[in-house]
């Protein structure tokens, strides 16, 4: 072992021991288990185990592209994963900017925690809110609208409305998390810039714009950069409480993720979902690698490696 190494870990030995609770989950946790990929190229049966089934090639990947769901499932994911980060993105700005302009710390407290509690609604719960609020025949919305002699609507039979339903929710339940994130950067940013400020006549708005929202951008750019890291991967829980089994939505609102589940729970085809999984990585993967390489040409020093 180096010499530089061993002073390295005698001088910082405390930090390497918090750390090492870490490293031993993810090794555990995270890349052990990714051995089982092999199972992508295999024909699983559970006599002969994940690394003795017999070798089927691409055989899963071939009837995955073949079925006619790739193209949908891949479109899906990446179009709702797109619009709901930069939804997500906008509003938690736009949501921690408007706090920190409170001055009345009881409200700024009592606004951060009634935006912060959906975050910890399951989204079972949020379903049957949806359900019991928008449900065709006795939902409070139709009942209402009914009264008022309005025509109801049926959301569970119409593609359209979850295209706005569905961002508006992820919103909803994510936005108190995402504006701590970027709440605790504008605490982070030098008083004495604002007050420079304020003695050049600067109006508010102008120190948002000039000062908090440029200052933002290099805490954006790897919040963004992190949330590409799960584009791929869609919100499972989300897609499947609020829409299930529903074959009407199911071309408009499935996404990889269900896809999978449904291939397991349905067939019990390990294989192709494991393939499936295997190619949603490769993809994740390759997009990071896309995006970080941009960053790091234009911005390199807002670059994640």
């Amino acid at each position: 072992m180096d010499l530089s190494v061993i002073r390295e870990l005698r001088a910082r030995w405390p930090l390497y021991l918090m750390f090492l609770p870490i490293a031993v989950y993810f090794i555990i946790f995270a890349y052990v288990p990714m051995a089982g990929v092999v199972m992508a190229f295999k024909e699983f049966n559970y006599r002969d185990g994940i690394f003795m089934s017999p070798w089927t090639g691409l055989d899963n990947f071939q009837y995955f592209f073949s079925s006619g769901k790739a193209w949908l499932v891949t479109k899906n994911t990446i179009l709702y994963n797109v619009v709901f980060l930069g939804a997500y993105t906008v509003f938690s700005i736009l949501a921690a900017v408007l706090i920190s302009e409170i001055t009345k710390k009881w409200f700024k407290r009592t606004a951060q925690t009634f935006m912060f509690l959906p975050y910890f609604i399951s989204w079972v719960t949020v379903s049957a809110f949806v359900y019991n609020f928008l449900n065709y025949e006795y939902g409070i919305v139709n009942r209402l609208l009914t009264h008022l002699h309005l025509e109801a609507i049926d959301i569970y039979s119409n593609t359209s409305y979850w295209y706005v339903l569905l961002p508006l929710l992820y919103v909803w339940k994510w936005v108190g998390f995402g504006s701590v994130l970027y709440l605790a950067a504008i605490v982070g940013i030098d008083q004495e810039i604002y007050e420079a400020a304020t003695i050049d006549g600067a109006t508010r708005f102008q120190k948002i714009t000039k000062i908090t929202l440029p200052l933002l951008k290099p805490t954006m750019i790897i919040l963004i950069l992190l949330g590409l890291g799960r584009i791929m991967r869609g919100e499972f829980d989300m897609f499947y409480q609020l829409i299930g089994n529903n074959g009407t939505l199911m071309d408009s609102t499935d996404i990889i993720d269900t896809l999978v589940f449904r291939s397991l729970v349905g067939s019990l085809d390990f294989g192709m979902a494991s393939s499936v999984g295997f190619y949603q990585s490769v993809l994740t993967l390759v997009i990071i690698l896309t995006v970080n390489y941009l960053v790091k040409r234009y911005e390199p020093d807002q670059a994640l490696f």
